[in-house]
């Protein structure tokens, strides 16, 4: 693969995109949400980097269609799911899959973690499927 003039390999080859562990280390204590999300075109994954502030959540919700890897970076907390509560350290991988239910709560130092999933596909808008039209 060639490399560009400023030696990253080019646009349809691997980079490296940022430092994750830089951008938790460097997060304010009180940021919250993403802090960086892959944007790169043609990609088949969606990856984000979050914080939560010492004391937040992610409320119970379910993920019905996509298996979710998550990778906590710094900070902790508990992954609440399936009837057990895992405490979250740095270096903890878990794999969230589909259908299945969870709460994320951040410890007293905060929460960042990497999550990382296939896709979604962007709406579609599709054609009515054949049958009776309106008032039928």
């Amino acid at each position: 693969m060639p490399a560009a003039a400023d030696g990253r390999i080019s646009a349809t080859g691997p980079r490296a995109l940022c430092d994750i562990a830089a951008l938790a280390a460097g997060a304010d204590e009180a940021a919250a949400g993403a802090l960086w999300r892959l944007a790169e075109s043609g990609r088949q994954l969606d990856a984000n980097l979050v914080r939560l502030p010492p004391g937040h959540r992610v409320g119970t919700h379910t993920e019905p269609d996509l298996d979710v890897l998550l990778l906590v970076v710094s900070g902790g907390g508990t992954l609440t799911g399936g009837g057990e509560e895992q405490r979250l350290a740095p270096g903890g991988l878990l794999w969230l899959p589909h259908g299945s239910t969870r709460d994320l709560a951040a410890g007293p130092d905060g929460l960042a973690y990497l999550t990382v999933h296939p896709r979604r596909p962007g709406m579609r808008i599709r054609s009515a499927p054949p049958g009776p039209g309106p008032g039928a």
